[in-house]
């Protein structure tokens, strides 16, 4: 795409957009963000080294690095194309740090660190993060850890961050979450490998399934079972022996194209290396439903997760969809493109059950709904979702990623189905999952 990129102030760019043309080639996305931080992770409190290929190289799993060092966890330089090594401490051997644990605007980053953290007895830490993040609900993973004996505590009751906490000897509980997430689970899961007793987790709708694939390629005595793995038991013991990663390309970050190869005109682009977890594969699901022109190529397993290349071609008068209920855990960080995408179906597509956006980096609901409103999409905002009436014409117009990745990758794509030209301030927030994301689109717009 070529885009142009001018300074407005100290923190702010100004990107332009240009509307028309079309999308086509090859492309690897980065690697799988959820995978790269339980990587980094679960090699630190094992023994020996874990090599990680693969691993993103962006904000996110990089915050995660950095707290993992001020722990005494030894890794390498992440670097684009570089083998990343973590020589583990054991599951006892993370140092109480001598300075507040800083997690940058990961969500995951700083709930995984309490599921990690809360049962290093004897111990004391403090979590904090940016503007965005000190916003973000944590009660929500803070209360099951409670629940095996955790002290946690922060502002607002210990929803809000700066966190503080007290590493206290845990017991093993039957903890059934009150919605599908993955970050939740994972936080529950890694407290429960110091817990005395075993732990259940329960959850309502099955979700990522990335922690207890790779837990158990790390030796941790884990057993899924219950309708749908909705049901995940651990049980302590069991040291965790280093491993070697390949993370797969990161289908959240391959959504982009995918959806933009199925609406630009005369558009045909394969993106290579995906990750096609069934946990994380409801974006083709909606696909489908549209009627996209999709082939899933080159299938293969690598380390106990399911990969492959996924081949696009436009395709017209694309069907609306609705989404709902259980299916939403399997997609929500691909509702931005999903809203872009309901733009151009011919009638009405439906999202609902998506409220757990409104606790994203921003209220994805509200700054999608928007920044398209602003470009002439016509789109009803709900408590827990949108209604997306399709065939509007889009203008071009003065968008702003509002501090989102997800977002201004999302607008990107919505701007070349534009009339006209459009500028994006603060672009750059695609760094966060997706450092190339513009050098890339501009090498597969023609």
């Amino acid at each position: 795409m070529k885009t142009t990129l001018s300074q407005t102030n100290n923190t702010d760019e100004l990107r332009t957009l240009y509307h028309g043309g079309y999308l086509s080639g090859k492309v690897r996305v980065p690697g799988d963000k959820s995978i790269s931080h339980r990587a980094l992770l679960f090699g630190a409190i094992s023994e020996g080294i874990t090599r990680i290929e693969g691993l993103l190289p962006a904000e996110d799993p990089i915050s995660t690095a950095a707290c993992l060092n001020a722990m005494g966890v030894k890794i390498s330089p992440i670097n684009e194309d570089k083998i990343v090594e973590v020589i583990g401490v054991g599951l006892d051997g993370l140092e109480e740090p001598k300075e507040i644990l800083d997690c940058g605007n990961s969500g995951t980053t700083m709930r995984l660190m309490l599921g990690l953290l809360v049962g290093r007895e004897n111990r004391h830490f403090v979590l904090t993060g940016d503007q965005s993040l000190k916003q973000r609900p944590m009660r929500r993973v803070s209360q099951p850890l409670k629940l095996m004996g955790g002290k946690i505590n922060g502002r607002s009751n210990g929803n809000l961050a700066p966190l503080s906490v007290t590493g206290n000897k845990l017991h093993g509980a039957v903890i059934g979450t009150p919605v599908a997430s993955a970050q939740i689970k994972s936080a529950i899961l890694l407290a429960a490998l110091t817990a005395e007793g075993g732990t259940s987790v329960i959850e309502p709708a099955r979700s990522r399934d990335h922690s207890e694939r790779m837990l158990k390629a790390f030796g941790a005595n884990i057993e899924v079972g219950g309708e749908m793995g909705r049901h995940i038991k651990v049980w302590p013991g069991s040291k965790l022996k280093g491993q070697t990663i390949i993370v797969p390309g990161d289908i959240s970050s391959a959504a982009f194209w995918l959806i933009g190869a199925s609406l630009i005109p005369g558009s045909t682009l394969t993106v290579e290396n995906v990750g096609l977890n069934p946990t994380r594969t409801g974006i083709l699901e909606v696909m489908r439903q549209m009627g996209a022109d999709f082939q899933l190529l080159n299938m293969r397993d690598i380390a106990g997760e399911p990969i492959g290349d996924i081949k696009v071609t436009q395709k017209e008068q694309l069907k609306p969809f609705s989404i709902d209920g259980e299916i939403m855990a399997r997609l929500i960080d691909e509702v931005p493109i999903l809203t872009v995408a309901a733009c151009f179906c011919n009638g009405i597509s439906k999202i609902r059950g998506a409220s757990e956006l409104r606790v994203k980096e921003t209220d994805r609901l509200t700054v999608m709904t928007r920044q398209l409103t602003a470009m002439g999409a016509k789109i009803e905002e709900h408590d827990d979702g949108l209604t997306i009436t399709g065939g509007a014409q889009l203008h071009g117009a003065a968008l702003d990623s509002e501090t989102d990745h997800r977002i201004a990758m999302s607008l990107a794509v919505a701007s070349i189905m534009a009339d006209s030209t459009s500028t994006m301030i603060r672009s750059n927030s695609a760094a966060v999952s997706y450092p190339r994301f513009w050098e890339e689109l501009s090498r597969l717009h023609n």
